[in-house]
Order: structure tokens, then sequence, then C-alpha cells
């Protein structure tokens, strides 16, 4: 199949003279070019929603438990450091939300750095972003679907690294990634339905783990309730030191990654000053409390120590409550994590659209379908880089690697949001977030930075491509 592309966008209308039932040889062409690139605007409330939380609940909420449990030392400050992550998360959405309707352009962090601090620091967050940021969290992803798809394979022992596994995990990545690159590429409401679809399944199996089994625990006296009791949540076996909460942190903010989701669609969103905030206020509660009930469920069903020994986390509880029925939870699993492979590709192929269209990336990669207005050649650039990056190690590996350059571009970008305001205070804001919010996000930075400094690995793998 032959795709025809145009650098600018054509909107024919017919106009019709005489009689509405005929037409006559004076009908006229219409034709209207628009400057530049310009993507459909689409996005209800609704679809935001939906796409935002779909975007954010993902693989994190299946990987993350254990680490934070791990580094917090208790099961209450692990809840607290959930729920936190929460405020977190609806804090720094909020500040984009600023952003976005202070510049209604696409593209996230790097359209604000590039507005505030000029062309040259926004090439730079650019390259980082669609070289290693995106990229990897798309490759974590994937190889958490693999590992969640073959876990029944292997019920009672860890997948041996052999030829067979690797080639089984690398297969089913870059099946998932290559058939939902052709879908985002095919319809931009096809990606959105897909997106909608996912969300709801993996709504439906969190829901299933919150509501249904802990009333079975409670019914039956079977389940680990001691563990949430005051006296015994916030027993520490561990004294957690500031690295160890930062860490903490850091493992429960993966889980909340997407967060500035809505920042990337800016232009496609309708109505973006009054629905930009209304998504972010329904979506960040609805999905803190997904997560933070989830974690009690988790608790219920397994003890502190069967959790930290748990390679599995969501399979282990599946194992323990549903008997032959344990692999529904790789499926929910996996369909979690396969809508969050959509919403990646969907993100990471607007700012490269964005980047492009700014001069700052080849202008092949901001072209577009020209009968479904879809960033095709960004799409596949996204998708080449992601099935790259899943040759450089395993998914914790990998985490490392995208934690460094992810919070460096989020301060940078808060950093920004300060710099505006000072340059221009009296610019028309529909969305202002105080100073003592912005405040604890730069403290939070801080102490994020405080334990990612020490991944020099990271760092030197962002070295190498900036």
């Amino acid at each position: 199949m032959v795709f025809l592309y145009q650098r600018f966008h054509i909107i024919v209308k017919r106009r019709k003279k005489g009689n509405k039932h005929q037409e006559t040889r004076d009908d006229k062409i219409q034709c209207y070019v628009w400057e530049r690139v310009q993507l459909f605007t689409f996005f209800s409330l609704t679809a935001a929603v939906l796409s935002f939380a779909g975007n954010i609940i993902g693989s994190g909420i299946f990987i993350s438990p254990k680490g934070v449990l791990e580094h917090a030392g208790s099961v209450g400050l692990a809840l607290i450091i959930w729920v936190l992550g929460g405020g977190v998360a609806a804090l720094g959405s909020l500040c984009y939300a600023e952003l976005g309707v202070t510049i209604p352009k696409s593209g996230g962090d790097y359209s604000y750095v590039t507005e505030i601090f000029g062309g040259l620091a926004g090439f730079l967050l650019l390259w980082s972003a669609v070289l290693i940021m995106y990229p990897t969290s798309l490759a974590v992803i994937a190889l958490t679907f693999s590992n969640y798809v073959l876990q029944p394979v292997f019920p009672n022992c860890i997948p041996p690294y052999n030829a067979s596994r690797i080639l089984s995990m690398v297969c089913l990545s870059f099946c998932s990634a290559v058939l939902l690159t052709w879908v985002n590429s095919s319809s931009v409401r096809w990606a959105t339905r897909i997106q909608d679809i996912f969300t709801a399944g993996k709504l439906l199996a969190l829901t299933l783990i919150i509501v249904a089994w802990p009333n079975i625990c409670l019914a039956l006296y079977a389940g680990n309730y001691k563990e949430l009791t005051p006296s015994n949540a916030f027993r520490f076996w561990m004294t957690p030191s500031v690295g160890h909460l930062a860490l903490a942190f850091l493992q429960g903010s993966f889980a909340f990654s997407g967060w500035n989701f809505l920042n990337y669609v800016t232009e496609e969103l309708v109505d973006p000053r009054r629905n930009l905030p209304r998504a972010i206020f329904i979506s960040i509660p609805l999905v803190t409390f997904v997560y933070t009930f989830t974690n009690i469920a988790y608790f219920t069903a397994m003890s502190p120590h069967e959790l930290l020994s748990s390679n599995a986390v969501a399979v282990t509880f599946g194992e323990k409550l549903l008997g032959y029925f344990s692999w529904v939870m790789p499926v929910s699993v996996a369909l979690s994590t396969f809508g969050g492979i959509n919403g990646y590709l969907f993100t990471s192929s607007r700012l490269c659209f964005s980047g492009a269209r700014e001069g700052h990336l080849p202008s092949l990669l901001a072209m577009i379908h020209v009968k479904n207005c879809t960033p095709i050649p960004a799409l596949l650039i996204c998708c080449l880089a992601t099935l790259i990056i899943m040759l450089v190690g395993d998914t914790y590996t990998l985490i490392n690697y995208v934690s460094f350059i992810n919070y460096l571009c989020y301060g940078v970008t808060i950093i920004g949001l300060i710099v505006l305001r000072w340059r221009k205070p009296k610019i028309f804001r529909p969305i202002k977030v105080t100073l003592l919010e912005l405040n604890l996000l730069v403290a939070r930075e801080i102490l994020i930075a405080y334990r990612t400094a020490k991944f020099w690995h990271g760092f030197i793998f962002v070295c190498l491509f900036v």
C-alpha cells in the first residue's frame, strides 16, 4: 500500500448552487491551506479521562508494590507513599495543566521548554526523550507484557534465561509494539477506542482485586489482616533512610508515569482550558484510589514477606485466591500492559511530530497521512527505537536507565513554569498553581535527585545520546 503525505493539510469544500438535488457546472472548489500541519480536535472530556487513566494504569501497579514495600520498611508507610505518590502526580498534573492552557501546543515538556528556554534546550530535551525516555519506557512495558504472558508456562519456578525464553519475550514484545503501531497509524479514533477498551478492562480487573476477593477473605476468615492494623502496619523491620524513602517514591512514581499525557495531545483536546483540569481532577483521584486499595488487597492475601519474595505479585495474589482460575491474573496484567503500550505509542509519536514541525527533527517526521491525519513516520521511528532499546537489558536495568532522564525533564519543565511567571506575570492563566505546590514539587525533585544521582550507569547512558 502506498501512503500519501502532505506537509500542508488541505480542506476541500464544495459549494453547490441552484437546486440542492442537482449539481451544475458552476460548482466551485474552495481550498483552505493552513500554514502548518495541524491535528484534528476530537478528544472529549470522557475520552480524555479514559485515555488519561488508561495511560497511567499500566505495568507499574504490578511491578512497583514490591519495590515500594522493600524500601519503605513497613506496610503503613508503603500505603502512605502510594497516597502521597498520587498527590504528587496531581500537583505535577496541575502545573502541567497551567502550562498546557498557557502554551496550548502539543508536545508536552518539549513545547514548554522550547517556548521558555529557547530552541537549544528544547532540542536537547527532545533528543533525550525521543531516543531514551519514551522508547525505554515502552520497552519496559512491552517486556513486562511478555513476562506475564509467559509466567503460566513456568508456574513453579523463575523462568530460565535460555534462548527460547529470550526469543519468546522478544517475539511477543515485537508483535505488541508493531501491531499497535499499525493501529495508531491507521486511525486516531481506533487508537483511542482501543485505549478505552483496555482501560475498562484494567479497571474491571483491579476492581475484582479490590472488592471481591478481600470480601471473600473476610467471609472465610482467610487473609493476613493483622498487617493492616495500626499497631502492625507501622512496625518497621528496617529503619528507612532518606535514600530509601527517595527510592520508594521513585518506585511508586514509576506506577504513576503518564500523568502528563494530556499535555502531549493538547491540540487534539476539545476546549482544553476547561477539559484539561477537569480530566486531571477526575483521573488522578481515581487512579490513586485504585492503586491504594489494590495494595490493601495484596496485603489481605499475602504477608509482607510473601509479597517481597514474589517475582510476580499479581500472579502470586491470583494463585492464593483463585486456585485453578489463577490464569486470569496474568491475562489481566497482559491487557493492562498492552493498553499502556498503546498509550505510550500515542504520546511519543506526538512528541516526535511536534519536534519535527519545529525543525528540530527531520521534516519527514512532521508529515501526516493525507486521509487518516496520523503521524505515521513518527510512529514508525518510535517503534523502531523501542525495538532497539529492548536489546539493551532486562526490565529493571531499563528502569534504572530511564529514571534519571525522566525526573530531569520534569524538573526542568517545572523550573520553566517559575521562569514563565517571572517573565510574563500578567499573561492570562485560566489555571494557576500556588507557589506552595511549586515548592513541594521542587523539594520532591531534589529528594528524587538525591537517589537517582547514584545511578551512574543511567547517567552515562543519557550522556551517550545527548
